[in-house]
Parts: C-alpha cells; sequence; structure tokens
C-alpha cells in the first residue's frame, strides 16, 4: 500500500527542488486516470476531494476510494480533503480514512484562523494525517477577490498552527481557464525568508507552465493546486466521445473514452513540476 501523508511526500520535495501536484478530483474517471498518471511518472500524487466533490460524492465513500487507488500503484498516494470549513468536516474526513486535511479558515480573522488551524492540526496529528493550513485569501475568477498573504502574518501562522504546508495568496486565483497569472515572487521570497514551512499555491492552473517548473526548482513552493485544466480537458473529451456518436447511451462505454485524454493532461502537469 502507498498511502502516504502530505508530510511523507512535501518534506522530500522541499529538500529535493521539486513540487508535487495536488490534482482536484470530481469522481473515479479522473482519480483513476491521475494515479495512472503518476505511476507512469513514477512521481508521488495529491489526491484531492474539494467542497464541489464532496457535494456530490460522500466523505467515506471518497477516502476509500482514494484508498483502493493508492493499493493500485508504487508511487505514493495521498488522499487528501481540500478546503475543509469546519472541525466536523476535518474530523470526518479523517474518520473516512483520509490522511491529510486542509483546513480553510482564511476567511477569519488572523487569531481565530491560527487558533482553529492549531487545534485541528493537532487533532489531525494525533492520528498520524497531515494538515494544511491557509493564510491570506485565494480568490476565485469572475469572483471574491484575493487578499494577498502578508509575510510576517505567515511566519506567526507556519509558527503557532504547527501545519505541516501553508498555502499562500501571491497573485494566484481559483477557476482561472488561462495561463496568464503570473505570481508576486517578492511577496513569495519574503515568506520564503520567515518560515520553512512547504508553501502551497492553489489555482495553479491560472499560474504559466513556465513559472510552475521555475518555482518548483528554485523555491519553497512544494505543492500545485490544479484542478481547472484538467477539468476543461475532461470536458473537451467528453464532448468528442458524446458528439462522436448520437445514438450511444451507455455511460461506461463514453466515459472510457476520456481516460486516455485525461491521463495525457494530469501527466502533463505532474511532470512541470517533478524532479528531473
Amino acid at each position: 500500500m502507498t498511502l502516504a501523508t502530505l508530510s511523507d511526500v512535501l518534506q522530500p520535495a522541499l529538500k529535493g527542488g521539486y513540487a508535487v501536484a495536488g490534482l482536484v478530483c470530481l469522481g473515479w474517471e479522473d482519480a483513476r486516470a491521475y494515479v495512472t498518471a503518476a505511476e507512469a511518472e513514477g512521481a508521488p500524487v495529491i489526491l484531492q476531494a474539494g467542497p464541489s466533490c464532496r457535494e456530490h460524492t460522500p466523505l467515506p465513500v471518497l477516502g476509500s476510494m482514494f484508498r483502493y487507488l493508492a493499493e493500485s500503484v508504487e508511487v505514493p498516494v495521498v488522499a487528501h480533503l481540500d478546503h475543509g470549513y469546519s472541525v466536523e468536516e476535518c474530523h470526518d474526513a479523517i474518520r473516512a480514512g483520509f490522511s491529510s486535511i486542509m483546513f480553510d479558515g482564511s476567511r477569519k480573522p488572523l487569531e481565530e484562523n491560527i487558533a482553529e488551524t492549531a487545534a485541528i492540526a493537532e487533532l489531525a496529528h494525533m492520528d498520524g494525517v497531515s494538515c494544511e493550513g491557509e493564510i491570506g485569501f485565494v480568490g476565485y475568477s469572475g469572483g471574491e477577490a484575493s487578499a494577498g498573504t502578508d509575510p510576517e502574518e505567515a511566519a506567526q501562522f507556519a509558527r503557532e498552527t504547527g501545519v505541516d504546508a501553508m498555502a499562500i495568496s501571491v497573485g494566484n486565483v481559483h477557476l482561472q481557464q488561462d495561463h496568464e497569472g503570473g505570481l508576486d515572487m517578492p511577496r513569495i521570497r519574503a515568506i520564503e525568508a520567515v518560515t520553512e514551512v512547504p508553501l502551497v499555491i492553489h489555482g495553479g492552473s491560472g499560474v504559466p507552465i513556465e513559472q510552475r517548473s521555475a518555482l518548483a526548482k528554485t523555491s519553497a513552493i512544494c505543492k500545485f493546486n490544479i484542478g481547472t485544466e484538467l477539468r476543461m480537458a475532461f470536458g473537451k473529451a467528453l464532448r468528442e466521445a458524446v458528439n462522436a456518436d448520437p445514438d450511444r447511451f451507455d455511460r461506461v462505454q463514453i466515459l472510457k473514452e476520456t481516460h486516455d485524454p485525461m491521463v495525457a493532461a494530469a501527466r502533463a502537469a505532474i511532470r512541470a513540476i517533478s524532479k528531473g
């Protein structure tokens, strides 16, 4: 079994000058494609269940699915809760077999975010589970605006919460459909100067691939969350499969045709930031 914690894969990445892909899952088809891609690249992967995924599929089902997929490959696979918003949700994920959780208190005042994240990190660590937190706020394309991470607050957050990874807001935006969102390098360097915690970029699809590669090699950013570009690849493959034969109705046969394109897209995302 290759189930791993977030710390298991990010600490070697921090020391080795590479990053690990946190791939956002919406169901069986993409999760299976992601572990196939990771195995083909010989790289670890983080399977992420975000709020929309959890709205569609219960946590116990997702936990079992991620663990099953981890058993099917030789590379490390992290079963990660993305954007948990309460102690109860994070606790439910731990009980469901997740090896890593992210508590998102980024909309809360600093002291409240620190206190709640620290309590959840302690709860996770008692069960051998990793914890990611967020300082600053990563906004959404066409929606809530970002609030950039203050380096001094980041240092305090890392010191007082004991998180295994820290998501930061440095020009990244969730749900961005192009690669035009270059990151704020001076802010990244200022954060790196005051903390040794592995850093995480949410909204990685909006970051130019060349910048992802460079940052993986030369910064403390050890995890890029990639969702939108992979969902776009899935949607394109699904449309092509449906349009190829309008009379076809068997979902299993149709969805099979999304597998290879999703593997290819995930391999490209992993390869851009992995070692070697």
